[in-house]
Parts: C-alpha cells; sequence; structure tokens
C-alpha cells in the first residue's frame, strides 16, 4: 500500500501562512504538518525525525516547506535541513518565505518578457529600482533582477541605512550586486526614476508609491511591474489585470509599458503550484529557493 504524502512546514513566525496551506492541499499533498515558531537550530533534528521514520520509499513520499518572512533565514534552514539528510533518507525541501521567491520570480520574469517582448532588451542592458525594496518580496526582488544581469537599486522609503545594509548583506549571500537608495519625497523619487529603465514596485499593499506626476520624470522608462492589488495601485496608471499594456503617465519615448499584480499573480499562483507538483513526482530530493522559483516563472512564461 502506497503510503500517504506528508508535507512538513516550518515556519518561524507565530503562524503559518493559510495560502500556503492552500496551495500545497490543491498540489496533492494528502497531509499536512504546521509547525510555528520555529527556531533555527531546530531544523536538523525535525529533518532527521521526518527523513528517518517512512524508511527509502516513504521519504519520496515527504517534504518540507520553509515560510517565514526572512530571506535570509530562510536559505539558513534550508541548508540546514539538506545538511541534516542522510542518504538515501532524504527528502526535498522549498523554501518560499511570505511567498517571497515565487512572487519576486514571477515578477521579474513577466517584467523580462514584456522588456524583450516590446523592447528587444535584456534584463542585463538596464538599470533597475525596486521600491519597497527592503521588505521579503523586494529584497528577493532585487537579488533575482541583479543576478540576471541588471543594475538594481533598493530603495527604502525611511531609511538609506536600512537600504544599504540589505543591500550589503544579499551581496555578501548570493554575489549580487545591488546598491541602495532612500526615497521619501517625490522629489527624491523623481530624481531617482529619470534613469530607470525597469521599475519594480514592491511596497504595502494600498499604498500609490509612485505618482501620475512622479511618473513625467522616467523619461527611460521601459517596463514597470507593480505587486500591488489593493488600491490606490502602487504605481499609478497601472491597473491589476495589465501586461504590457501603454504606461499613460510616463514620458512613453521610449514605449513604457505596466504589469500589474493580477499578472503577476497568475504566473506566482501556477508556479509555486508548479514547485510543489514538482516535490511529488520526483524521484531524486530537490532543493527549491528563488533561483529555481525565477527559472520555473521563465519556463511557464
Amino acid at each position: 500500500m502506497q503510503k500517504r504524502s506528508i508535507l512538513h512546514m516550518f515556519d518561524p513566525m507565530p503562524n503559518n501562512s493559510p495560502f500556503d496551506i492552500n496551495m500545497a492541499l490543491d498540489a496533492g499533498f494528502d497531509v499536512l504538518m504546521p509547525y510555528s515558531n520555529v527556531k533555527l537550530d531546530s531544523v536538523h533534528g525535525l529533518t532527521q525525525d521526518a527523513v528517518f521514520s517512512r524508511g527509502p520509499t516513504g521519504v519520496k513520499r515527504t517534504g518540507l516547506f520553509i515560510g517565514g518572512r526572512d530571506m535570509g533565514l530562510a536559505i539558513d534552514m534550508l541548508n540546514a535541513a539538506r545538511q541534516a539528510m542522510v542518504p538515501p533518507f532524504e527528502i526535498s525541501v522549498f523554501a518560499d518565505p511570505s511567498g517571497a521567491f515565487t512572487t519576486a520570480a514571477a515578477l521579474v520574469a513577466c517584467v523580462e518578457k514584456e522588456l524583450k517582448t516590446q523592447h528587444g532588451q535584456e534584463l542585463a542592458q538596464c538599470k533597475a529600482l525596486v521600491f519597497g525594496g527592503t521588505g521579503p518580496v523586494g529584497i528577493a526582488t532585487g537579488v533575482i533582477a541583479s543576478l540576471a544581469g541588471a543594475q538594481t537599486t533598493l530603495v527604502d522609503h525611511l531609511s538609506a541605512d536600512v537600504a544599504n545594509d540589505a543591500a550589503t548583506e544579499y551581496n555578501r549571500r548570493f554575489k549580487s550586486d545591488l546598491s541602495g537608495a532612500l526615497a521619501t519625497s517625490d522629489a527624491q523619487k523623481a530624481q531617482l526614476i529619470e534613469a530607470a529603465d525597469i521599475i519594480f514596485c514592491t511596497a504595502k499593499a494600498g499604498i500609490q508609491v509612485l505618482s501620475g506626476k512622479v511618473l513625467e520624470h522616467a523619461r527611460q522608462l521601459k517596463v514597470a511591474g507593480d505587486v500591488n492589488a489593493v488600491p490606490p495601485m502602487g504605481i499609478e496608471g497601472i491597473k491589476r489585470s495589465d501586461f504590457g499594456k501603454p504606461l499613460i503617465h510616463a514620458v512613453n519615448a521610449h514605449g513604457a509599458v505596466g504589469v500589474g499584480a493580477l499578472a503577476v499573480g497568475d504566473i506566482k499562483y501556477k508556479l509555486q503550484h508548479k514547485l510543489l507538483k514538482a516535490m511529488l513526482n520526483t524521484d531524486k530530493p530537490l532543493y527549491l529557493d528563488f533561483r529555481d522559483a525565477f527559472n520555473g516563472a521563465r519556463e511557464i512564461l
């Protein structure tokens, strides 16, 4: 009799994400076991409990999902889980803190697609800004874009030090080439976007980050992507369902287009489903992070 599939869901936060639980169940896992307030130093023991109890055959029906809100901690927990494996007692692990990896991967891949389709350019030819750049999705977006070759800046709305510290930390971790910047006022935002080819907006829902008036200064802009689905949109003029629609508030000499939250969300949903299904269908253990998410998003598109 085939063993039931089990997904152990490790989260350093007080609660596991209902979104992730729904996604895992819909992807085909029979049993979900959420764990909250999981510490990094607990991951090794919990992982070995999960693998040794099922036998070499059962481990193919067992997986770990790592949540939380911290990109660095999620990667550390994934690495700790991987180091705890004792082949052939080895299971798949998928890290996606706050959905940041799959959301960021979908956002960058969607923007990349429109950059190629509308402008015939690659990310490596572009300067990119990430507004809301010090949150989970913003940092993941910045790292992915930077590793794809874009000259990328994380923008914080309160502190240049916070932005620079985040850039320094994740450059050290992933060999990216991020920089940091502060943009509190419309004047600072306008100055920053004058030379930007790409704008990613990953700020909190329901907050307009870039008004139409500020966008008038985006004279080099080619593609803008916004993950905010709650009115007002993060970037004025981008509708939630837009995918390559002209961005009316930008000076459109370069044919600037926008990508909205629902377009990104559709790819994010398909991507997370795809990666969860891959954990159930693989013959070899998978260790999935933002890099696998970006490759998967590109394949979907």
